[in-house]
């Protein structure tokens, strides 16, 4: 099967017809470049938007080096009143920046080390003297207080580094894995939400007597006490548009009419169409049995 072509189709009939011969597999068509993929959650971090447009709520997020779980800002990217970039190696978190997400990472410690590497912590620093936010999920959430521990070497070498300090509270790592889909209740607004955890430590201390949320009665997160340092271990939380549009007028964005799970749906039926419309699906399908 040939992905993404662009131009004229007909145009590769010997091409495709040379590799069938060539390699003796059976061939299942040539889709054409498909629009809307841009608007499927991302498959990996290159994926992600290098820069947005100017105007709106200015976020930037961390490329992290081992970064896990990045289809979390699809649906802000989406949102008409924010304006989301990723930082990448080398690079500066700009001056202007109205908020700063610290993403999951298959590697907390590896990461927090790569962060300082960057002089990502010197800015952060700068950032929040501004007044700015910090949302940090997951192991961003881990990196955000006063210590990560790994006394059985569960991510690599056992050791203990200094977290970021910007909440107070510190994270074990220990063998357990928590793996699960939630639902969920946001503090500060009342309003449920759904996602998920996928994680390995547990995170305590005093700034999470005033968490983020409240799953199966159980506090998750922590917020400080100015109320600008956020952190989480729920992934997928932005999916839900009624949590993602009142947590952002919290930041000063106007509420959207953006339904993201509805467009999600609604681009994967109209691929569907676009890969009826050009591929042997019957031929994949018996393939499939």
């Amino acid at each position: 099967m040939i992905n993404k072509f662009r131009g004229d189709p007909r145009l590769f009939d010997d091409g495709y017809a040379l590799i069938a011969e060539t390699t003796g597999w059976r061939g299942f068509g040539v889709l054409p470049w498909f629009r809307d993929a841009h608007l499927l959650p991302a498959e990996d971090a290159l994926d992600l938007p290098r820069r947005a447009p100017d105007g709106g709520l200015k976020v930037v997020c961390l490329a992290l080096s081992r970064i896990a779980n990045f289809d979390d800002l699809d649906p802000l990217a989406q949102e008409p009143g924010v304006s989301l970039s990723m930082i990448g190696p080398g690079e500066v978190i700009p001056g202007d920046t109205d908020l700063v997400i610290l993403p999951g990472s298959k590697s907390t410690r590896g990461d927090l080390a790569f962060l300082r590497a960057q002089g990502w912590d010197v800015d952060l620093a700068a950032h929040v003297r501004r007044g700015g936010h910090v949302l940090g999920i997951c192991g961003g959430y881990q990196m955000l207080g006063r210590s990560i521990s790994d006394p059985e070497g569960i991510e690599g070498p056992a050791g203990s580094d200094p977290g970021l300090g910007l909440l107070e509270v510190d994270t074990v790592m220990t063998a357990e894995k928590r793996l699960t889909r939630v639902r969920a209740q946001h503090v500060a607004s009342g309003l449920p939400l759904e996602g998920y955890e996928i994680h390995i430590g547990r995170t305590e201390g005093p700034d999470c007597g005033c968490p983020f949320a409240v799953i199966d009665g159980s506090p998750d997160g922590a917020i400080s006490r100015d109320g600008r340092i956020t952190g989480s271990y729920l992934h997928g939380l932005f999916a839900d548009d009624a949590f993602r549009g009142t947590w952002l007028e919290g930041l000063g964005v106007a509420r959207s009419d953006t339904r993201y799970e509805a467009k999600v749906e609604t681009v994967l039926d109209t691929l569907a169409d676009h890969m009826e419309a050009h591929l042997d699906v019957e031929g994949l399908l018996a393939l499939a049995r």
